[in-house]
C-alpha cells in the first residue's frame, strides 16, 4: 500500500469566480414576461447544487456581485449556472440556464464572458455513466438453420442524480433500434441508489434465420444491421407520479464488427443533446476560472520545492527563484499565492518579505509614496493578510458588520443621492455611529492581531525608518498603508469577499459600507491624520463629515493601535484564545442511538463548529441541543452511501454515541469533513480505524461484525499536521508554482538571455529592452537560478509524463460519450 501511494497522483480541482449580473431575464414576449422578477442564481455539479446567490428583489438585470470558490471533491462532466424566479406562493420557477462542459472550461478561464440563457428541459438534465457489455453469438435454431443473436448486459451505473434530494428508485430500458424496429426490455427497479448494479442480460435477434418467411415477424434484412443500435435510458421510478428521464445512450451494433465482445462504460447524455429552440431569455454575465492540479507524489518536488525555500537566503533577492517567479509572472495576479503559502507553511515568509521590501524602498524616492503600487512587495503581504488574518477579521469587525447590514439604516449624505423624505442629518449620525464602532473595533483589536502580521508590521516599520530618516511619520505610514488601507477598509467594503457575510450586500448598505470603508481609510491613513489632508476627499460632503473626528484623540488612538501590532512592546492579552466560528450551516443530522433506518430519524438542524467546540442547534442563532468539545473528537470520517441511502454522509466519533450527519452537497460535505479533521487533528485520543457504515439490526453493515463496540473495519483517514487557519497543501502549491514557470517558460528563457547580454557577464551588450523588465542586480547569479530552474522544469515534465498515462476510452475513469437521439 505503501508503495501505491507513493506512485499515486493525486488530481485535485477547484473553481473561483463571480456571478456578476444579469440582463433582460425571462421571455422577451408574451403571457411569462413579467416585469419585476425576483431572481437568485445557483450553481451545480451536474444535477447537484452546491452554491446559491441572494434574491435580488424586482429586475430584469440584477446586480449579483457574487464571488464563489470551493474545492470539487468528485468526477463531473458538466458547470450549470441557474437563474431561478422565486416562487411566494408556490415553488421556484426556473429562467434559464448556462452550461458548461468540463473540457471547454479552459475557453473561459479568468475572463468576464457574457453567456445567453439556454431553456431548462427536464430531458437534459442528466449526469452519471452506464456500464455495458455486448457479445454478438451465432445460434443454430430447431431445423438447423443459423441466426445471430445480441446480448446485451446493463452491469452498473454510477453517478446518478438525486430526486428531490434523496438517491433515486432507478431502472433502465434497453431497446434494439433500426429502421424497421424498436424491440424494448427493461430491468428491475433498484431502490434508494445512485449507484444501482443491475448485472442483467437481454437477448435479440439481428439477423433473420434460413428458414424465414414473410409471416415471421422478424423482417429486417441481413445487410440492415449496420443501421442498428442498442439503445439504453435511465429513468426515476416514480411509483404515483410520473417517471423521471435521468439519461440516454446509444451504441451502434457495427461496433462488434471486428470484437465479437464490446464492454466499456458511457456517459449519459441528454434526448435531443439537449437543445431546443426557445425565444430570448435574456444572458449572464459569469467570470469562471477552473483548476485541475495533477499534484505527483512528494518527493517529486524536492529539488523545486528546496530552491524556493532558499530564496530569502540569496544575495541580492532578485536572484531567487521565488523573486524570478514574480518577475516573469507580473501580470499573473494569481501567481504571488501559492509562493506566500509554500514559504508561509515552512515559516520562511518574513525574511523573504523583508528582503524585497528592501529592493522596493530603494527604488522608492519619497516617503509619502511608500508601498502605493502593486509590486512584488506589497502583493506579498497582501496575500499573507487574507491568509493568515481570516479569524483576525471574524473576530475584529463580523459583529459590527452584521449590525450594519441586518439593522439596514440609511446613511446617504451624498445630497445629489439622497432620496425623497431622507433627512440629512439623521443620515449623518446614522454613518457617524457605524464609522465610531469599527473604527474602535479596530483600534480595540491589536491583542488578537496574528503574531506573523505583526513581525511583518515591525519589520516594515525598521525598514521605512531606515531608508527615510528624517520623516518622523514613515514608521506609521508604512505599516498603515498596509492594516488600514489594504486589509480593514477593503473588508468592510466587501465583507462576503473575507467570508465576513454570506452574500453580497444589496445597493443600499453597499453604500453605507463604502461610505464607513472610505472614512476608515483616512482615519488609518497616517498621512491624512494632519489637519491639513482633508483636501484627501474630492467630495465636498465627506469633507463636512470627516470634520468631526478631526480630534487629538482620534491621532492618539490610531498611533497607540499602529504602535502595539509593530512595536517590540507587549500586547494586552487575556491569554485565552478567542472562540473562532470556523464554518457553520443547515445540515440533516441523524437521531443518536437509533437502530433502525427511516426518514423520521433525520431532522434539519443547525451545526456550528468553533476552534473549542462542535455544536447543533433548532435554528441559526438558537441555543445549542448539544455540545461536543473539540478536544473529545476522535475521528471524523465519510459514510458509506449504503449506511442510511443517503448521499453526503459523514459522522464524527467522540466519547458518546457517533453523530450521524447529511451534509446538502458534495463540497459541504468535503469541506466539513475538512475542518473537522483538522480542528481536532492533534487530540491525543484519535482513533486509527473506522467503520464507514451504520451498526443496524445487530450488525456493521461493511464487515457484519456483531457488537457495536467492534474495533473498526477501515483506516482512519490520515490528517496532514498543518497550521487550521492556514490549511496548507505544500505539494499542490508546488505543483502550482510548476505549472506557472511552464506556461511563462518563453519570459524565462528572456530572462536567461538578459542576463547573458549583459556586458559585465558575458557576450555584448544588447539593447536595454530585452531586460528591462526584468529586475537583473547580479546577472550571473539570476542566470544560475534560471538555469536551475530550467533543470528542474524539465526533471518533473519527464515526471508527468512517466506518471499521468491517460485511461483506456471507455473505461470508468474515461467513459465514452456516445450518441443521443
Amino acid at each position: 500500500m505503501a508503495e501505491e501511494e507513493d506512485t499515486k497522483i493525486r488530481i485535485l480541482q477547484s473553481l473561483r469566480g463571480k456571478i456578476c449580473e444579469g440582463k433582460n431575464l425571462g421571455p422577451c414576449s408574451g403571457p411569462n414576461r413579467q416585469r419585476d422578477l425576483c431572481t437568485f442564481c445557483t450553481i451545480s455539479l451536474d444535477q447537484e447544487e452546491v452554491f446559491r446567490t441572494k434574491v435580488f428583489d424586482k429586475s430584469l438585470s440584477p446586480f449579483y456581485g457574487e464571488d464563489f470558490y470551493f474545492e470539487i471533491p468528485r468526477p463531473f462532466q458538466c458547470l450549470s449556472f441557474y437563474v431561478f424566479a422565486k416562487g411566494v406562493f408556490q415553488r421556484d420557477l426556473p429562467v434559464g440556464k448556462v452550461s458548461i462542459r468540463k473540457e471547454e472550461l479552459c475557453k473561459f478561464s479568468g475572463k468576464e464572458h457574457w453567456f445567453g440563457l439556454q431553456p431548462v428541459d427536464p430531458n437534459s438534465e442528466v449526469q452519471g455513466k452506464v456500464h455495458l457489455e455486448m457479445r454478438l453469438n451465432e445460434l443454430i435454431i430447431e431445423n438447423g438453420s443459423m441466426c445471430q443473436q445480441l446480448l446485451v448486459r446493463i452491469i452498473e451505473c454510477q453517478g446518478l442524480p438525486l430526486i428531490s434530494g434523496q438517491n433515486c428508485d432507478p431502472y433502465a430500458t434497453v431497446s434494439l433500434v433500426g429502421p424497421a424496429r424498436s424491440d424494448q426490455k427493461k430491468t428491475k427497479v433498484k431502490k434508494k441508489t445512485s449507484d444501482p448494479q443491475f448485472e442483467e442480460t437481454f437477448n435479440f435477434e439481428v439477423t433473420r434465420p434460413n428458414s424465414y418467411t414473410k409471416k415471421s415477424n422478424f423482417q429486417v434484412e441481413e445487410e440492415d444491421i449496420e443501421k442498428l443500435e442498442i439503445k439504453v435510458d435511465l429513468w426515476n421510478n416514480g411509483n404515483l407520479a410520473q417517471d423521471v428521464f435521468l439519461g440516454e445512450t446509444r451504441v451502434s451494433v457495427k461496433i462488434l464488427r471486428n470484437d465479437h465482445i464490446h464492454r466499456a462504460w458511457y456517459l449519459l447524455q441528454p434526448k435531443g443533446n439537449g437543445k431546443s429552440k426557445t425565444d430570448d431569455l435574456g444572458s449572464l454575465r459569469l467570470n469562471v476560472t477552473y483548476t485541475e492540479d495533477n499534484v505527483l507524489p512528494s518527493a517529486c518536488y524536492t529539488p523545486l520545492r528546496t530552491l524556493l525555500l532558499k530564496s530569502p537566503d540569496i544575495k541580492p533577492i532578485s536572484a531567487s527563484a521565488a523573486h524570478i517567479l514574480g518577475d516573469i509572472c507580473r501580470e499573473r495576479y494569481e501567481a504571488v499565492l501559492p509562493v506566500v503559502r509554500l514559504l508561509l507553511h515552512h515559516s520562511r515568509l518574513v525574511p523573504f518579505v523583508s528582503a524585497i521590501t528592501v529592493l522596493e524602498l530603494e527604488n522608492t524616492q519619497e516617503a509619502n509614496t511608500i508601498f502605493r503600487g502593486n509590486s512584488l512587495a506589497t502583493r506579498c503581504i497582501d496575500d499573507m493578510m487574507k491568509i493568515v488574518g481570516r479569524s483576525y477579521l471574524t473576530v475584529t469587525l463580523k459583529p459590527v458588520l452584521d449590525e450594519i447590514c441586518d439593522s439596514n439604516k440609511t446613511c446617504e449624505i451624498d445630497p445629489i443621492k439622497l432620496k425623497e423624505g431622507d433627512n440629512v442629518e439623521v443620515n449623518k449620525e446614522n454613518l457617524q455611529g457605524y464609522v465610531q464602532k469599527v473604527f474602535s473595533s479596530i483600534t480595540q483589536s491589536s491583542s488578537s492581531c496574528p503574531p506573523l502580521m505583526c513581525d511583518v508590521f515591525r519589520s516594515l516599520r525598521h525598514m521605512a525608518s531606515k531608508r527615510f530618516p528624517d520623516d518622523p511619520h514613515v514608521q506609521y505610514s508604512a505599516v498603515s498603508s498596509f492594516v488600514f488601507l489594504r486589509f480593514f477598509a477593503v473588508a468592510v467594503l466587501s465583507p462576503h469577499t473575507f467570508q465576513l457575510r454570506p452574500h453580497h450586500p444589496d445597493l443600499e448598505v453597499s453604500r453605507t459600507l463604502t461610505l464607513i470603508s472610505k472614512t476608515i481609510q483616512t482615519l488609518g491613513s497616517w498621512g491624512s491624520l494632519s489637519k491639513n489632508k482633508l483636501s484627501s476627499f474630492k467630495e465636498s460632503y465627506m469633507y463636512d463629515f470627516f470634520k468631526s473626528f478631526q480630534e487629538d484623540k482620534c491621532i492618539e488612538k490610531v498611533k497607540k493601535f499602529l504602535d502595539e501590532i509593530s512595536s517590540n512592546v507587549s500586547k494586552e492579552s487575556s491569554g485565552v484564545e478567542d472562540s473562532v466560528v470556523l464554518k457553520e450551516g443547515e445540515i440533516q443530522k441523524r437521531a443518536q442511538g437509533r437502530k433502525r433506518i427511516g426518514k423520521r430519524n433525520f431532522k434539519k438542524r443547525w451545526l456550528r463548529v468553533t476552534n473549542r467546540e462542535l455544536s447543533y442547534h433548532k435554528h441559526r442563532g438558537k441555543e445549542a441541543l448539544c455540545i461536543i468539545p473539540v478536544k473529545n473528537i476522535r475521528a471524523v470520517e465519510k459514510l458509506y452511501e449504503s449506511a442510511f441511502n443517503r448521499k453526503n454522509m459523514f459522522q464524527v466519533l467522540h466519547s458518546e454515541k457517533p453523530l450521524y450527519v447529511q451534509a446538502g452537497n458534495c463540497v459541504e460535505a468535503s469541506e466539513w469533513v475538512e475542518v473537522l479533521s483538522q480542528v481536532s487533528r492533534c487530540n491525543p485520543d484519535r482513533l486509527g480505524t473506522f467503520h464507514p457504515s451504520a451498526h443496524v439490526a445487530g450488525a456493521w453493515l461493511c464487515c457484519r461484525s456483531l457488537s457495536d463496540n467492534q474495533p473498526g473495519c477501515k483506516p482512519c483517514t490520515p490528517t496532514l499536521l498543518a497550521n487550521l487557519q492556514l490549511d496548507i497543501d505544500c505539494d499542490r502549491e508546488t505543483e502550482r508554482i510548476f505549472s506557472l514557470l511552464t506556461s511563462s517558460y518563453s519570459k524565462l528563457q528572456k530572462m536567461e538571455d538578459a542576463c547573458a547580454s549583459i556586458a559585465v557577464y558575458q557576450g555584448p551588450p544588447r539593447e536595454q529592452d530585452d531586460y528591462s523588465l526584468f529586475t537583473i542586480q547580479d546577472p550571473k547569479e539570476t542566470f544560475h537560478t534560471v538555469q536551475q530552474i530550467t533543470h528542474i522544469l524539465e526533471e518533473l515534465q519527464r515526471e508527468h509524463d512517466t506518471r499521468s498515462g491517460t485511461a483506456q476510452y471507455g473505461s470508468q475513469e474515461n467513459p465514452i460519450v456516445g450518441k443521443t437521439s
